[in-house]
């Protein structure tokens, strides 16, 4: 699929708009489960708590979902992607540091938000079989439906994907209809669309403002709404959501028409759920199974994004190099390991710690927050750079900072109650990822790069010298150096001092992370004829890595164009027309040991020497055949040696 044909190119269509609700939609789609339950546990229910919280609802579902992420996000897209990385690869181009920040912040929990949104999604669809048999264990269901699940992902999800699209329509139009039958019975609900009842409820009722943490979780989906955008499209994004919004509006409204209707100056306990509360009894069994699929879908929809979003920090360089699969030959579909077994563990700590729905919603929301304050701070900055009207840079902060400042403020009452958790596992992760960063920039400070016009000389030579043992026919280096001015001084070290290497021809690779999430280009810069070449690889920040079959294709290239010469050079070889031998030589550097480094420096080195050792070799994230690979360490100097006072005696 080229670059055109994502994003802007998905056109509306009936099937691409059943796809959208079976990929985008699970996580907002599945929160009437369990969010007006969040708001009425434990209080009695008034028309002030239910109208007022319906009212936020609303009115969060229309300002967040609708306003940010399906009008303005969406148009925020990086040739068809988007997400907090496809943003930031669009604001990076301004050269502006500052925005490193927002994005790994906002990568950081949106994947802590992944250790709770199938927990309590799936605990809330369970819970609901309580109904039909009180004493019934839910937990040991909840475990063995995420262990199902995340065991599922090494396979891929093809399979059964085509039918998850028809599952969430028959849930939606479930959701609504149960609501639909609430609100004819009781309609004075529809009060709650003016917003003075929500303001009521925030201003005057005891302790509303801290209602807003359970408020939230009606848009937690919001951002995953808006990284999902490459796989279906704005169009049936927006269309869709014209139909999921109704839905859910019929929903959250049913259920409060059935509370002020039923339940009205009841204390509501902790155990019981609004939701299920609709149905008649005789639809329980089908209600159940139905969310319990709509919530397993959701949680499908949460991993794979957080494989498309660990994918992309790998890209642009900010995440270390992680083994990654591809199950299918489905675009955009991925596993990774690492993160899977990671998630699946971090799921099932919470499900063990929380055990509970009710638990977990008193924990959800707080890390989700603070990815939506990150990517309200990159749209607010790229409406600036792109010279909009004053009002909408102006008006996008304004507006939405106060709104989800708000929401944080109020999920920090989450944090002694279990939000500690997430946010823990958030700092964890920016932690790992700045050290990670900061290491990158320190090394690219001080790599030196010197003229290889220089050593033109000195390499025709040492082709010639057959006193040094030859190394391969085709010596291929893989750069930093990113044009054919320049080279590593790294691999003259290598070439020239550490062991002498001998070859026939001299290859120089630079691979270049693009700001687009496609395509792959490459240029070669011929510096002496037949001998010795520079090649620009120039990959999106989506495009898997492969190197070795992408460098054999140029090859072949440049032997039609006569360029190259594919024939073996050893005059034994040559006289059989063998074909010439490659090998690739990758330079690991380690920092100089009498390098005298200041404690910030050497926090940054430990750091990145201990997640470099967990994370891929080299020549696994190049995508290089690893049997014609050799990798050396050189050394590396980020600060003054050290300075000893010594002195010769006789």
């Amino acid at each position: 699929m080229t670059n055109d044909q994502r994003g802007h190119g998905l056109k509306l269509s009936t099937a691409g708009v059943l796809i959208t609700l079976g990929i985008i939609f699970g996580d907002i789609g599945t929160s009437p489960i369990y969010v007006l339950n969040a708001i009425v546990s434990g209080h009695i229910i008034t028309p002030e708590l239910v109208l007022g919280g319906l009212s936020c609802v609303f009115w969060t579902l229309v300002l967040i979902t609708t306003i940010k992420y399906v009008f303005l996000a969406l148009d925020a897209d990086n040739r068809g992607e988007g997400g907090i990385f496809a943003l930031y690869a669009l604001v990076r181009r301004y050269k502006v540091t500052w925005t490193i920040f927002p994005a790994i912040i906002g990568c950081a929990s949106l994947i802590a938000d992944g250790f709770i949104t199938p927990p309590i999604s799936i605990s809330s669809a369970i819970e609901g079989l309580r109904i039909l048999n009180p004493d019934i264990p839910t937990v040991p269901i909840v475990l063995a439906i995420l262990a199902g699940l995340f065991i599922f992902q090494q396979f891929g999800t093809r399979i059964v994907g085509g039918i998850f699209g028809p599952i969430m329509l028959i849930w939606f139009t479930m959701i609504g209809v149960l609501g639909i039958k609430e609100i004819i019975r009781y309609p004075q609900v529809l009060h709650a669309l003016n917003p003075y009842y929500a303001i009521n409820l925030l201003v005057h009722y005891p302790g509303g403002f801290w209602l807003l943490g359970a408020v939230f979780l009606c848009t937690t989906g919001g951002e995953a709404l808006y990284s999902d955008l490459g796989h279906c499209g704005k169009s049936n994004i927006r269309v869709s959501w014209i139909y999921v919004l109704s839905m859910l509006l019929l929903c959250y409204f049913g259920q409060s028409g059935m509370l002020l209707g039923q339940y009205s100056g009841q204390h509501w306990p902790e155990t019981k759920s609004t939701f299920y509360s609709m149905m008649p009894e005789w639809f329980l069994p089908i209600g159940i199974t139905i969310a319990t699929l709509a919530t397993i879908i959701a949680s499908q929809a949460l991993i794979s994004g957080c494989f498309t979003l660990v994918n992309e920090a790998m890209k642009l360089r900010l995440w270390p190099n992680l083994k990654v699969i591809y199950p299918t030959t489905h675009q955009g579909q991925m596993y990774i390991p690492g993160i899977n077994w990671f998630l699946f563990f971090g799921c099932i700590a919470v499900t063990l710690l929380f055990r509970e729905s009710g638990n977990m919603e008193a924990a959800y929301g707080l890390a989700i927050t603070i990815n939506m304050l990150m990517t309200t701070l990159l749209l607010t900055y790229l409406m600036h750079v792109h010279r909009r009207p004053a009002v909408v840079v102006w008006g996008i902060p304004i507006v939405f900072l106060t709104i989800e400042g708000a929401f944080f403020v109020s999920n920090m009452m989450k944090f002694s109650h279990g939000g500690w958790f997430t946010f823990m596992i958030a700092v964890f992760l920016f932690f790992g990822m700045w050290v990670f960063y900061q290491a990158r920039l320190l090394r690219k400070k001080h790599i030196e790069f010197v003229e290889i016009k220089d050593y033109i000389a000195p390499l025709k030579d040492l082709m010639h010298d057959e006193t040094i043992p030859k190394e391969a026919n085709n010596l291929v280096f893989m750069s930093m150096a990113n044009d054919k001015s320049h080279i590593d001084s790294n691999i003259i070290y290598s070439i020239f001092r550490k062991r002498p290497k001998r070859a026939d021809i001299y290859w120089f690779v630079h691979v270049d992370i693009s700001n687009d999430p496609f395509g792959a280009t490459y240029a070669v810069d011929t510096i002496v004829a037949r001998r010795i070449f520079f090649v620009r690889l120039s990959f999106g920040f989506k495009v898997e890595h492969k190197v070795n079959l992408m460098f054999n294709k140029i090859v072949e290239e440049m032997v039609k164009s006569g360029e190259v010469d594919e024939i073996s050079h050893y005059p034994s070889l040559r006289k059989y027309n063998m074909p010439a031998d490659f090998k690739f030589i990758l330079l690991n550097t380690r920092v100089a040991i009498d390098d005298a480094l200041t404690p910030f420096e050497q926090f940054v080195v430990k750091g990145y020497r201990f997640i470099k050792s967990i994370s891929l070799t080299s020549a696994e994230d190049f995508g290089l055949e690893l049997t014609n690979v050799e990798e050396e360490t050189v050394p590396i100097r980020i600060a003054p040696s050290s300075k000893i006072d010594l002195q010769r005696v006789t």
